[in-house]
């Protein structure tokens, strides 16, 4: 049973974050720009502000393990790759020569230094069949992607770099930042990825920014690893637009042990701070044609990694979608029933840390419930830094947290049975997921025995229930769509018995590789290219099923 809901359920470490201007210090999680690797039949993930590594087996459950203090570890956007027979990894520095580590025991190390020539920032190696080595960088509003070849053993440059990817918000609608003008506020151009498949080479990159909610990954394509590279039809590439937790920006790109392509991206709170961030996970692939494509139609439902089809419908629905919601308490602008909004820049507040606190949600009628993802959020929180502020920004938390409570079921409000005790986990998992696969009739999912860390008061942005419906999928969805200038299109749709739609438009009605959820009858997409024409089609969802549209 390896089922897994983004944003990944693993451990998001606290850091201590200085604002260079003002001395202020915000605390919040972080877990970002993921470089994902299968390495001698196991699977690795390094990502920023994490001080370790998560390894699996299966992809849906990771251990953590703590790397050693001389690697780059607060450096952003660690690079991950397997170049002959060695990981080698490397992170991001525009101050110093950034140097490169190598290793063929991720967990235990010893790790050799190799030395580096030259600065650079959001990196990422790439070794082509032929051995032959290639380095990409770059991480600006004002520069490119570039790309230059290197020694596969002292990764020095091999030649002069080469410009490889600009930004161009005028033409590229997914590139722009929201609510401003293209030619005034620019782009971030960042966390390059490079593939190849059937001889072709599919460079991929993040744009606008990593705060906003349409945080995206397009691509670019060439016969030649250092191009020049024209932008490939189906973009962006990787786009979580709406749902609990959007953003799927500056990530990675890797084969499982099975054959099956996986994207892994950067997900989008930045509530606290810009870089307040998650990590996820979707399915991927090449179509015939040879296009790349990611799925994320439901891309925060649970999924199952075994699944060979990458274009497999969720088994469960949403079931906890406004729905009422009870609790012991709360505190002003926290209401219960932000737990059940499907917004996790929303949450409910105890007014106490006592143990008793507690949060009830009621579906309305007993349910066949198979999961549930428990989302605790951070409020602000105002403690002194409990360790040395390194590179004068930054203090990670290294100490062991936990998040602990009880999760409780029942199907008439008075006869509660245990889901998930987990009042003596030694685990600190903010995002976790109680998965029934044989399911359980319930109306109501309460909460309880909560303790979080630094002894908070307990906030849930999320109490998420899947599970079966007992009513009908929603009607066929009638809808109209208009092209607002070269770069939106703006839908109004309707469907009896929807609870929500899926918006998916691409270049044809075979390959609608981009979607976006959304809870309401009118949905502007401003992700179009310039110059080209789109299909597009209306899926409405309930808590009964899903009724493609036309």
């Amino acid at each position: 049973m390896a089922v897994f809901c983004n944003p990944l359920n693993i451990n998001y470490r606290y850091q201590f974050n200085r604002d260079p201007l003002t001395g202020d210090i915000s605390v919040y999680r972080e877990g970002a720009d993921p470089s994902m690797i299968l390495y001698e039949g196991r699977y690795y993930v390094f990502a920023s502000m994490t001080l370790g590594v998560w390894v699996s087996d299966d992809l849906a459950r990771w251990a953590y393990h703590r790397l050693p203090d001389d690697l780059p570890l607060y450096d952003y956007a660690p690079d991950a790759r397997v170049i002959d027979g060695w990981v080698v990894i490397c992170a991001s520095s525009r101050d110093r020569v950034c140097d490169y580590y190598r290793t063929k025991d991720v967990l235990h190390g010893p790790y050799e230094r190799v030395a580096g020539s030259f600065p650079f920032w959001d990196p990422n190696l790439f070794q082509d069949d032929d051995g032959r080595v290639y380095f990409y960088w770059g991480c600006s509003n004002e520069t490119p992607i570039y790309g230059v070849e290197v020694d596969p053993k002292t990764l020095r440059p091999i030649g002069e770099r080469k410009e490889l990817i600009f930004g161009d918000p005028a033409v590229k609608g997914f590139e722009r930042i929201p609510g401003s003008d293209p030619s005034v506020r620019k782009p971030y151009v960042e966390g390059a990825w490079m593939d190849k498949y059937e001889g072709n080479y599919y460079l991929q990159y993040a744009v606008p920014g990593t705060e906003f909610s349409i945080y995206a990954d397009g691509v670019y394509e060439s016969d030649s690893p250092l191009g020049p590279f024209r932008l490939a039809r189906s973009n962006p590439y990787s786009l979580k637009s709406g749902g609990f937790m959007p953003g799927a920006g500056h990530g990675s790109t890797m084969w499982d042990a099975g054959g099956k392509l996986w994207h892994m991206s950067t997900m989008r709170i930045s509530a606290q701070h810009m870089f307040e961030r998650r990590i996820g996970l979707w399915r991927a692939g090449f179509d015939r044609d040879g296009v790349l494509f990611c799925n994320q139609r439901y891309g925060d439902w649970p999924m199952r990694s075994e699944t060979k089809d990458p274009w497999a419908k969720p088994e469960w629905f949403l079931l906890s979608y406004r729905k009422a919601v009870s609790a012991s308490s709360h505190t002003p602008g926290h209401a219960p029933a932000l737990v059940a909004d499907e917004d996790v820049r929303t949450w409910w507040q105890a007014a106490g840390t006592d143990e008793k606190e507690w949060l009830c949600l009621d579906l309305g009628e007993a349910c066949a419930v198979h999961a549930v993802q428990i989302n605790f959020a951070d409020d602000v929180i105002d403690l002194p830094v409990p360790g040395p502020i390194r590179n004068n920004e930054r203090y990670i938390d290294d100490a062991p947290l936990f998040t602990r409570w009880l999760l409780e079921g029942s199907a008439d409000g008075e006869t509660f049975v245990t889901l998930a005790d987990k009042r003596e986990a030694d685990t600190d998992l903010s995002h976790d997921l109680v998965v029934m696969e044989e399911g359980k009739r319930l109306r109501y999912l309460r909460l309880s025995h909560m303790s979080v860390p630094y002894g908070q008061r307990p906030c849930v942005s999320g109490l998420r229930v899947f599970g079966l419906g007992n009513g009908q999928p929603p009607k066929k969805s009638v809808f109209r769509v208009e092209r607002k200038g070269a770069l939106d299109l703006e839908v109004t749709m309707h469907a009896d018995g929807a609870l929500g739609y899926n918006v998916l438009w691409g270049e044809s009605p075979e390959k609608l590789y981009h979607s976006a959820i959304c809870f309401e009858e009118k949905l502007t997409v401003g992700a179009l290219v310039r110059g080209r024409e789109y299909f597009v089609r209306v899926d409405a969802f309930n808590e009964n099923g899903i009724t493609e549209g036309s």
